[in-house]
C-alpha cells in the first residue's frame, strides 16, 4: 500500500518509519526543503528524532507535497494549528480520494472544532479518521511495544487501515467513536499541563495521582455533555495516555507545565520549544466549551488562569483543595 505521512516532526517521523518497516511505500512529508534534504541524506531527523536511523528501503523524504497525491492513505502530522493549511495545500494534488487519518491532538483555535470535522470541510469527499492513544515518538521511533485506537466512520476501511498499519511492536484497536476520541485526546493535555505544574511545584505522587484521577472526572463530565462513548474515556485515547502523557519525560504539555510550576512565563517557554505543546491552545478552547454547557472543569478552569498569567500556581493549589467538600462523582 503507498501510504503519506505528512509533517516531519518527530512523531511524523517516528510513524512513518514503522509504515516503511511494515512493508508499505511509504513518502514523509516535510514542510522545509532544507530538513527533507537533511533528513534524506543522513536518514535521520537529528531536529525532532535525534538517535532512530530511519530506513533506506520504502521511505522517501520529500517537500513536494504533490508526491502525496496518489497514496491510498494520508497522515497528518502536523499541529492542529496548522491542519487546515496543510490539508488546503494537498487537495488540488489528489488523484483519489485517500483516507484522511488526523495524528493531531488539538482542537481548531478559531472554531473549536475536531481535527476530523477541519478535515471534513477541506476536502469533502474524503474519509476521515484520528489515531490517538499513548504513543510517545521517542518509543515507536525505537520499536517499543505500543498500542493506539484508530477512530471513523466506515468500518470496513477503518478496518483495512488498523490491518495495515499495525505490527509486532504497534497495536492498533478499532472504534467508531471518532470524536470523543478526539475531545479525549485534547483534554488530556490541559490534565498534563496541571500535572507538570503540580510536579514544578515539588509535589509528589500523591499531588499527582489525585490531579489525574480528578482530570479523568473533568474529561467525561466534558465529554458526556458532547456525547462521548463511555467505554473511550476508559480507553487508550482517554485514560490511556492522560496517564502517559500526565507522567512522562517525553510529555511536551508536562514539560511546559513543570516550568510552569518553577516559575517561568510561558513566552519563554515557549519560545524554548521546538515542538508544539497542544495543551497550551486546546486550555480556553475547553474552559470556555465547558463554560457555555454549564459544566464544572475546576482544574481547566486553573490551567487557564495560569496560562494567561492572572494567577500563580501556589494560590490556585489552595482554591483547588479548598473548594466546598463534596461527593467522589464523575
Amino acid at each position: 500500500m503507498k501510504l503519506a505521512v505528512l509533517g516531519a516532526g518527530g512523531w511524523g517521523t517516528a510513524f512513518s518509519r514503522l509504515l516503511a518497516n511494515a512493508g508499505h511505500e511509504t513518502i514523509l512529508w516535510a514542510r522545509d526543503p532544507a530538513q527533507a534534504e537533511a533528513i534524506s541524506k543522513a536518514r535521520e531527523n537529528v531536529k525532532y528524532l535525534p538517535g532512530v536511523n530511519l530506513p533506506t528501503a520504502r521511505l522517501d523524504i520529500t517537500s513536494r507535497i504533490e508526491d502525496a497525491g496518489s497514496a491510498a492513505a494520508i497522515f497528518l502530522a502536523v499541529p492542529s494549528f496548522a491542519m487546515a493549511e496543510t490539508c488546503e495545500r494537498v487537495a488540488p494534488h489528489l488523484r483519489r480520494q485517500p483516507a484522511l487519518v488526523s495524528l493531531a491532538k488539538g482542537l481548531d483555535r478559531a472554531t473549536g472544532q475536531t481535527m476530523s470535522d477541519v478535515l471534513h470541510s477541506m476536502v469533502h469527499d474524503s474519509t476521515v479518521f484520528a489515531m490517538s492513544g499513548p504513543s510517545h515518538a521517542e518509543e515507536v521511533g525505537r520499536d517499543m511495544p505500543t498500542a493506539v485506537v484508530l477512530a471513523g466512520k466506515d468500518q470496513d476501511l477503518g478496518r483495512r487501515l488498523q490491518r495495515a498499519i499495525g505490527t509486532s511492536r504497534f497495536r492498533v484497536y478499532w472504534s467508531d467513536d471518532l470524536h470523543g476520541v478526539e475531545i479525549c485526546a485534547a483534554v488530556k493535555n490541559v490534565i498534563a499541563l496541571a500535572t507538570g505544574i503540580s510536579d514544578g511545584l515539588g509535589y509528589g505522587d500523591n499531588s499527582r495521582g489525585a490531579l489525574i484521577t480528578r482530570g479523568l472526572a473533568e474529561m467525561v463530565r466534558f465529554g458526556r455533555s458532547l456525547g462521548v462513548h463511555d467505554s473511550t474515556y476508559f480507553g487508550l485515547s482517554g485514560l490511556g495516555d492522560l496517564v502517559a502523557t500526565c507522567t512522562s519525560v517525553h510529555s511536551r504539555n508536562r514539560a511546559v507545565g513543570y516550568r510552569l510550576g518553577r516559575g517561568e512565563r510561558l513566552d519563554v517557554i515557549l519560545d524554548d520549544m521546538v515542538m508544539v505543546a497542544e495543551g497550551v491552545f486546546a486550555t480556553r478552547i475547553v474552559r470556555d466549551m465547558a463554560r457555555a454547557r454549564g459544566i464544572e472543569m475546576p482544574i481547566t478552569e486553573a490551567v487557564d488562569r495560569m496560562l494567561d498569567g492572572t494567577a500563580d500556581a501556589l494560590s490556585l493549589v489552595d482554591e483547588i483543595m479548598t473548594r466546598e467538600p463534596k461527593a467522589e462523582s464523575h
